[in-house]
């Protein structure tokens, strides 16, 4: 349930031939800068690189006080909104909302992905369609420093990173102001509640209430 072949339809973003090589996303994380230096010059005549490094579609609307650090590509018809921060290492695909003081950094965001309002997505990758409600936000690092663990029940999966938001599956709604531990990972069509504090694996299908309470969406 936390593999990338369970988590996202690669048809959906330009990382899909990078994203098949690996068996869990989050082996992915480490390489997403090069992978976007690799990418942009082979985008073609529909993308203008702006600035070094910094290749965005023709399509797409920039707002003239969003911040596009480099590397970054940003796709067709996003909208990219005042005030946004776009720190670097960040592949944003078709059809995105990067919304007013939204801070993204080394991140893969699929097609159709909204992170409209007051959001931090930082070493995460977000699903095709998933959307973060305002104030949500990945917290990427533990406190204690030390390497990410994913928990699932009884297992404990062992990610080699230090620095591991969250991967959210294709369809993924993340309520208002909820925070997603390090090693976060929410399967295909689920939901969490609002002002939620998760850690761990969400199944697909479910809705994340609390720490303590996950069930399936056919039980509602």
């Amino acid at each position: 349930m936390y593999t990338i072949t369970d988590l996202y339809d690669l048809d959906h973003t330009l990382a899909g031939q990078y994203l098949m090589q690996f068996t869990y996303p989050w082996e992915a994380l480490k390489g997403i800068k090069d992978l976007i230096l690799e990418l942009g010059p082979t985008l073609g005549d529909d993308y203008e690189e702006v600035q070094p490094q910094v290749w965005v579609h023709k399509t797409a609307t920039v707002f003239p006080s969003a911040y596009l650090g480099a590397p970054c590509i940003i796709g067709p018809e996003t909208e990219v909104r005042h005030g946004a921060f776009v720190r670097g290492s960040a592949l944003v695909g078709a059809n995105c909302v990067v919304g007013n003081s939204v801070e993204l950094k080394n991140v893969i965001l699929f097609d159709h992905v909204q992170t409209p309002h007051y959001n931090y997505v930082g070493d995460s990758i977000l699903g095709y369609y998933s959307h973060m409600g305002a104030g949500s936000i990945t917290s990427n690092v533990k406190a204690d420093k030390q390497l990410v663990v994913v928990h699932n029940g009884t297992e404990q999966i062992e990610t080699g990173v230090k620095k591991f938001g969250a991967m959210l599956g294709d369809h993924v709604e993340v309520g208002c102001n909820a925070v997603l531990n390090p090693g976060t990972v929410i399967g295909r069509w689920s939901n969490v509640y609002p002002t939620s504090c998760v850690r761990g694996v969400v199944p697909e299908h479910c809705i994340f209430k609390n720490s303590g309470e996950i069930v399936h969406k056919h039980e509602e």
